[in-house]
């Protein structure tokens, strides 16, 4: 293990805790200090969910924590689908997680997959999963130790409990509640996607729809307005303003949507835990199915040369 001189307190780590201690669920989130200090605590399984793990985990990640492979692991690697509830009971195992285990989530790319794996674990119902504020990028920044070994640990029993399928919208709910007052639609990916100049960004540009816009009556706001620059949450009060200023408020169901669903689901836990609005569903289908879908109407601000 890499370790680093000891240090006094990060500046604005304490600012932080008291507007942690602001959001509906403060609970779901824990500290880059925290998770040092639990690195070695038996009740606690630390996990970094990367959408490439040679990039990330393979190059150093934090000491005592197993990887989760989002298109391995969280993914059906047959049909496209989130993983099934024998293979999360198989992947709980595997990581040496009982249903009382406290699950800590980090991941690269700012943590999107890791916040779609807090939301397929909800799904099964794991009571306490968090995720770590800022994730990977404030690790790193903040000098925390790293090293390449990979920890093993005595196989677990695990039984799931049945799906939650309020979490997950389908093509047919998102159709059901179009045109209706009581739900708001929440597409979170960037404003040329939601325009229709482009199907994908531009490093996913082969993955793109047949078809650009986005999902009608659905509101932009982008998944990255939620956090600061150190990649951690930003204060309670700056939420309720983003969102509560383009009419999604807590008196609505809310359906988020992206691209494959790991942007939204980022946008999801934000809605959910820290503005503790009481129905929000995630649309993991997202674009990649509604702009390849026959038939679905589609919305757009650009104009066909």
């Amino acid at each position: 293990m890499v370790k680093i001189p000891s240090r006094g307190p990060i500046k604005g780590e304490q600012e932080g805790k008291l507007q942690v201690a602001d959001y509906a669920h403060p609970e779901v989130l824990v500290t880059t200090a925290w998770t040092e200090e639990h690195l070695d605590d038996p009740n606690v399984r630390i996990l970094e969910v990367d959408y490439d793990p040679s990039s990330a985990y393979a190059l150093g990640h934090i000491p005592n924590s197993s990887l989760i492979d989002w298109k391995r692991d969280i993914n059906d690697t047959v049909r496209r689908d989130i993983l099934s509830r024998e293979q999360f009971e198989q992947l709980m195992a595997r990581v040496g997680a009982t249903p009382e285990t406290t699950l800590v989530l980090y991941g690269d790319m700012r943590n999107w997959f890791a916040a779609f794996a807090f939301w397929t674990f909800k799904i099964y119902g794991h009571a306490d999963v968090r995720l770590i504020n800022g994730g990977r990028r404030k690790w790193i920044d903040e000098g925390r130790p790293t090293n390449e070994d990979v920890p093993s640990f005595e196989p677990a029993q695990y039984t799931a409990k049945d799906a939650e399928r309020s979490l997950r919208s389908f093509l047919p709910d998102v159709r059901q509640v179009l045109g209706r007052d009581d739900f708001s639609l929440v597409d979170v990916r960037s404003p040329a996607e939601y325009k229709g100049e482009i199907s994908a960004p531009p490093e996913y540009a082969t993955e793109g729809a047949q078809r650009t816009g986005h999902i009608p009556g659905a509101v932009n706001v982008p998944w990255a307005q939620a956090i600061q620059d150190d990649d951690t949450f930003k204060p309670i009060d700056q939420l309720q303003q983003l969102y509560g200023g383009v009419g999604v408020t807590p008196d609505r169901s809310v359906i988020t949507y992206c691209r494959i669903g790991e942007r939204s689901s980022h946008t999801w836990f934000v809605l959910t835990y820290l503005l503790g609005y009481p129905v929000v569903s995630n649309y993991d289908g997202s674009w990649s199915e509604w702009g390849n879908a026959v038939g679905v109407p589609v919305e757009k601000e650009t104009v066909a040369a």
